[in-house]
């Protein structure tokens, strides 16, 4: 099993980092875990179209995990040479979401079928709206979902795949440490995990830039969620503020006083196998 953070950054623009997205890699799935600003440019460095994707997983509904679903889903359909599902999975309101953008996207689906003389078909989405409990398969590779806390965004969801060799890794999402996601993450390879620094965070004068302090794991929190699950590995992403060239061990030192395992942290496609 491989993990690429395609997207490391956070919604505040960064020239160097692409917006939260996840890819995870085993021997006969490809899967896409959100789907943040600039994926597909990211996804293909990676190596990756769209219509190589076994599925697309959502962990919530907050623009910043989602602003780039519209692209993944035109580029699939136009890159597929039959009528081809791309398959969703997230929680409840994924459906108004696909079918607001497919309004979005009403005008470019009739210029490309009035000129693609072999273009017959308009996108082709399916939507799966999950909820804390579900299990589905994608090829061999088995997915568990989980329940976060990330309110008063609700529901959110995680996901934990695990592949037939018995290689696992949970994508956590946004959120606060919780039950849900303790449970989820028992025993796994790795865990990902969207953190702030809540040291930093503090200091900027900003109401709403504190707000997302009680919403948001911090360093030390994914750490010891980590360390409460038995995880092998810990894998920090969507970094809040960006991760500045050189903080890399401060990051990392933070969490090491948590969790004693390996720590991964870098720049947009890091990775990683099992």
């Amino acid at each position: 099993m491989k993990i690429t953070l395609l997207g490391t950054g956070s919604p505040i623009p960064d020239p160097n980092r692409a917006g939260p997205s996840t890819l995870v890699q085993s021997s006969d799935a490809s899967v896409l875990v959100d789907c943040g600003r600039g994926v597909l440019l990211r996804l293909t460095a990676a190596g990756l179209l769209p219509p190589m994707l076994s599925a697309v997983l959502i962990t919530h509904l907050h623009s910043d995990h989602v602003t780039d679903l519209n692209d993944v889903i035109t580029t699939h359909w136009v890159m597929s040479p039959e009528p081809t599902p791309l398959k969703l999975y997230g929680p409840p309101r994924l459906q108004e979401v696909v079918d607001g953008l497919l309004a979005m996207l009403a005008p470019d689906i009739g210029y490309r079928l009035a000129h693609h003389a072999d273009l017959t078909w308009s996108p082709v989405v399916e939507v799966t709206e999950v909820a804390p409990g579900d299990e589905f398969a994608l090829g061999s590779t088995r997915v568990k979902v989980g329940a976060t806390d990330h309110r008063p965004v609700e529901p959110t969801v995680a996901y934990r795949l695990e592949d037939a060799e018995g290689a696992s890794v949970v994508l956590g999402g946004d959120g606060v440490p919780c039950d849900g996601l303790d449970a989820l993450c028992q025993g796994a390879g790795a865990y990902v995990q969207t953190v702030l620094r809540e040291d930093i965070v503090r200091m900027v004068p900003n109401a709403r830039f504190q707000d997302i302090l009680d919403y948001h794991s911090s360093v030390e929190d994914a750490a010891r969620t980590a360390t409460r699950a038995g995880v092998g590995t810990l894998v920090l992403t969507h970094y809040i503020p960006g991760l500045a060239p050189g903080q890399e061990p401060e990051w990392r030192a933070k969490a090491a006083e948590h969790f004693d395992g390996p720590i991964v942290l870098g720049d947009d496609l890091t990775a990683l196998e099992l």
